[in-house]
């Protein structure tokens, strides 16, 4: 198969002003990818894109909110009126939750549905007839609770678990056309998403996140995410401990719940 050539193309990349989409930012511009940065925090932003062009790249900060159709919609828009073109565009942007769901009010799971489906189907629509039209690409950062359970993460598990559902559905949709689509799962990444998430009422958790196997840096997760594209792939499960779980959840679902619960429930050990 023929290598996607990403230089000179234009991408937009979501929750782009820290962590993995910092770093996507980074070496999708180190490819020559010419890179539409978009995120809530305008000051952070600006650290972003001043960066990338001292570097060489050409970057445009778009400060909107994912949840709001309109929002995306002049994203787009914005990013036409700058670059002229779009070829692909990066789901980046989440939030999490650490709540048993009985202690997990409903604002809360709507919330991060909101950002986490919501906003990736929302900013999708709005990009789609641009993508389509340049053979383009659409990456959705996905997670292991994406395809598996994850105690603690009801809400978080089913805005990823939704991904998969419409992002296979509309590769059907699109690959035909030239488009690719492209999901990751990784595992757990250094990144501030474990720090920002919320309890159950929607304050910021108190206790620190419990991982399981080896935390990957943005940047490795970054290169692989662009390798993934470049080969046109499908799935990308990017560390040792999704590829586990990928399989331990398929072959024994028993084993894995049970083994997840060892693991991950120690952060909720005397609530079970």
């Amino acid at each position: 198969m023929t290598r996607r050539n990403l230089t000179g193309k234009v991408v937009l990349i979501t929750g782009a002003a820290g962590g993995l989409g910092a770093a996507l930012c980074q070496r999708f511009a180190a490819a020559g990818a010419r890179i539409a940065a978009m995120d809530l925090d305008a000051a952070k932003l600006d650290t972003l894109t001043t960066s990338l062009r001292a570097k060489g790249a050409e970057a445009l900060a778009l400060t909107g909110d994912i949840t709001d159709p309109t929002a995306c919609e002049s994203a787009i828009a914005a990013t036409l009126a700058h670059f002229g073109a779009l070829d692909g565009l990066i789901n980046n942007a989440g939030i999490s939750h650490r709540s048993l769901l009985a202690d997990t009010d409903s604002d809360v799971i709507a919330r991060v549905m909101a950002v986490n489906f919501f906003g990736a189907a929302n900013l999708t629509q709005a990009a789609l007839a641009q993508i389509v039209a340049r053979q383009g690409f659409i990456v959705t950062i996905s997670s292991v609770a994406g395809f598996s359970p994850l105690i603690g993460r009801t809400g978080y598990a089913a805005s990823k678990h939704a991904l998969h559902g419409f992002f296979d559905s509309l590769r059907s949709e699109v690959e035909g056309a030239g488009v690719g689509v492209t999901l990751v799962c990784p595992s757990f990444i250094r990144t501030g998403i474990g720090t920002a998430a919320t309890d159950g009422s929607g304050a910021p958790v108190s206790s620190p996140r419990i991982t399981s196997g080896v935390e990957s840096s943005p940047e490795e997760i970054a290169a692989q995410i662009f390798d993934a594209v470049a080969a046109g792939r499908r799935l990308l499960l990017p560390d040792t401990t999704a590829r586990k779980a990928w399989w331990l959840s398929r072959l024994a679902p028993g084993l894995y719940a049970r083994i997840m619960k060892q693991r991950m429930g120690r952060e909720f050990s005397g609530l079970l």
